[in-house]
């Protein structure tokens, strides 16, 4: 259980360790104005945003140090070194009548400003950041700014349910759009009265929920940045909230409960059978939407597991086979996507053995909450012995509420693209806990709305990220920032994305994550481990 909330907490710290990899286009702060401007911790009075009232505005001036970035139990935080001298406002807004309290939270750098605003995004139910994306960003010298939505941490959905049960629509509508909106106008408010003189561009940052804040943003607030970088995005909500808890469900109708070690053996077949469909065995699945391993090809293996010998059987077999495929209704029309081939099982198919021996589900927490609460409006409601049937009534049931509210899937983005914005977003091929079929799905839907993909690419780009798992290229292992600055301010759109990536075996390489269709291709020669060996080429659907 620890080990699943890490992967939640981690997602929330993408940017503590950029810096090297996403130095903005001039890291000698061009975009400044030349000579020093005003800088005073104190700014003015602010412009409620429309439907807003402001409550309180304070500033603090921070001297250069170490921030400690606080921990979400159960796991502790960690020190951020060498963050620089900042000014702190913190702006809190309401919305009459909701008794909200929705805190904007704006770094500003005391000196290297480079004249760019960031918005950080959130986590699972965070809206916003912890601290650590803050410090990251006036690192690399942004003024930035981060919004807690009035509602709780990435585990706390407490403020979810109203005393009468039902669901607090003013904090979920926060949750969902309007607070990223509301702390752009005043984050960007802030920096023009802190500084002197606008940011020169504005640019959305955020993985997993900040993903998702990113896309609805694009749709609904098209004019908020310039440019918009938004990875392993929660968007499609309900859909894949509800999908994926796909995986109890299967279990608990096969009465089956694979252990981890079982689920491996699955996936290092599904590897060693697909591995070299790019050309070379590197420890990495190229393209998994090609990878057709049969996982009853490994009925009736032995394995070894925590030292005793087990054999996988048919109904193993059937449960990875029907967690890989995906939701299906009672009919067997599909209803979204499944675990990539080569994601890791832990999370979505985790199970728990009493003291008398008896094996249940344990259902991953986002997903479980999201259902329990948000759609059955029971906090206690078990999803754990979900039957097919109960799942397809709920897969439906969210939709219909939540749509129109979080779901975040609209397709129309000539807004965004008329306004002149850029969006980029990367997701790993073998990400655990979102399915990366849902962002090709939006993507092609994008295309198919849009005139096809030469002219979605010109302004927005997606990338597949071979062997990835949630937000895994975060903390500086990927160009992505930068590749979105050059974007916006030059003109220089990314056939490819730098990244560094880890195989299954543990290695570390370097890899030129392709842009969406192409795949990555061995050239027949070269270091595996060194990107100059691959090339992008157009995927094959055979």
């Amino acid at each position: 259980m620890k080990r699943r909330f890490l992967t939640i907490v981690a997602a929330s710290v993408p940017l503590v360790a950029a810096a090297a990899v996403s130095t903005p286009v001039s890291a000698s702060a061009d975009l400044a104005a030349t000579g020093p401007l005003p800088f005073t911790c104190a700014p003015s009075a602010l412009p409620a945003p429309a439907g807003t009232a402001v409550e309180s505005v304070t500033a603090a001036a921070v001297p250069a140090g170490t921030f400690q970035v606080p921990g979400v139990p159960p796991l502790g935080g960690f020190p951020v070194p060498d963050v620089p001298a900042h000014c702190e406002v913190t702006v809190t807004l309401t919305h009459p009548g909701s008794n909200d309290h929705a805190k904007v939270n704006v770094w500003l750098p005391q000196a290297g400003w480079n004249g760019r605003f960031q918005a950080v995004g959130g986590v699972a139910y965070a809206a916003g950041d912890n601290g650590a994306g803050l410090a990251a960003a006036v690192k690399q010298g942004y003024a930035a700014a981060t919004t807690d939505a009035g509602v709780g941490g990435a585990l706390d959905t407490s403020w979810a349910l109203d005393a009468s049960g039902h669901v607090n629509t003013a904090l979920l509508d926060n949750f969902a759009s309007r607070s990223a909106h509301e702390m752009a106008l005043v984050g960007k408010q802030v920096v023009a009265d802190v500084y002197g003189k606008a940011a020169s561009y504005s640019y959305w940052n955020g993985c997993s929920t900040g993903g998702r804040q990113g896309y609805m943003e694009a749709q609904r607030y098209p004019k908020d940045f310039n440019g918009i970088n938004a990875a392993a995005p929660g968007i499609n909500w309900n859909q894949f909230e509800v999908a994926t808890l796909w995986p109890q469900v299967v279990m608990n109708e096969a009465h089956t409960y694979p252990t981890g070690c079982e689920f491996d053996a699955f996936n290092q077949a599904a590897l060693k059978a697909c591995d070299k469909r790019d050309g070379v065995a590197d420890g990495l699945i190229g393209d998994p939407q090609r990878c057709d391993f049969d996982p009853r090809r490994l009925v009736g293996t032995r394995i070894e597991c925590d030292g005793k010998q087990v054999t996988i059987t048919e109904a193993d077999a059937d449960v990875v086979r029907r967690i890989w495929d995906g939701p299906r209704d009672v009919n067997g029309k599909r209803l979204w996507y499944g675990l990539p081939i080569g994601a890791d099982f832990r999370y979505l198919a985790d199970s728990k053995t009493d003291a008398n021996g008896v094996t249940t589900g344990s259902p991953f927490f986002v997903p479980a909450t999201w259902v329990a609460t948000f759609v059955e409006k029971k906090p206690a409601f078990n999803t754990a012995n979900l039957t097919y049937a109960q799942f397809d009534e709920i897969f439906r049931k969210a939709r219909a509420e939540y749509d129109p509210v979080i779901g975040t899937r609209d397709a129309d983005l000539s807004a965004f693209r008329d306004a002149g914005g850029k969006l980029i977003t990367w997701h790993g091929d073998a990400d655990q806990l979102i399915p990366t079929a849902g962002t090709v799905d939006y993507r092609e839907r994008v295309e198919e709305k849009m005139g096809g993909t030469r002219k979605v690419d010109d302004f927005y780009r997606l990338f597949l990220a071979p062997g990835v798992s949630h937000c895994g290229l975060d903390g500086g292992k990927v160009d992505d920032l930068a590749s979105l600055t050059a974007w916006v301010e030059q003109g220089k759109a990314p056939a490819v994305l730098h990244a560094t990536l880890t195989t299954a075996t543990g290695r570390t390489v370097a890899r030129d994550v392709c842009r969406y269709p192409m795949v990555s291709r061995y050239t027949g020669h070269g270091d595996p481990s060194v990107a100059s060996s691959f090339r992008c080429v157009q995927a094959s659907r055979d």
